[in-house]
């Protein structure tokens, strides 16, 4: 983690906490994730306390408190999507990348995450790709999704 890029995050924000929050996205941004070094130097530079930093960072769904793979693969499992499918899709994101949900590929290249809902609940079952969003997934159409995503990764199991 550059600490030149998170003084220039922090630049003009000093002894702002209110300025957490957008601190925090910036971070996120740019890095991927929020490092226990970034939340240090982000607690002295904004003068609030680490533990305050910690629990927003790890009540938000947006953050992540260690790195996320290239491509983030959010699966949706609440109710309308769960009855819609949701289950063989998790499925088939966690045969086809050899990990569970909150986990990365060795490569870095995919993390699989489930959510309760992404909001489009009439479009279910709701797959997002890095935030854009896929209504009315299938394992079939979610296979060619990581597959388009990175073309020479090969398949371990389809769940058609």
């Amino acid at each position: 983690m550059s600490p030149e890029l998170l003084d220039s995050i922090l630049e003009g924000r000093r002894s702002q906490p209110h300025q957490l929050i957008e601190v925090l996205h910036d971070v996120q941004e740019h890095y991927g994730y929020i490092s226990e070094d970034a939340m240090k130097t982000i607690s002295n530079d904004l003068g609030v306390p680490l533990i305050e930093i910690y629990g927003v960072a790890s009540f938000y769904k947006a953050f992540s408190l260690k790195p996320r793979g290239k491509n983030v693969i959010t699966m949706c499992t609440g109710t309308a999507c769960h009855v819609r499918g949701a289950k063989p899709l998790l499925n088939q994101a966690t045969s086809q990348l050899g990990v569970q949900p909150g986990e990365t590929t060795q490569d870095g290249l995919f993390t699989i995450e489930k959510v309760n809902c992404l909001g489009a609940c009439a479009f279910g079952p709701i797959v997002t790709e890095n935030g854009d969003y896929h209504h009315d997934m299938s394992p079939g159409k979610l296979r060619k999704l990581i597959k388009s995503l990175h073309p020479t990764r090969t398949e371990e199991t389809s769940h058609d």
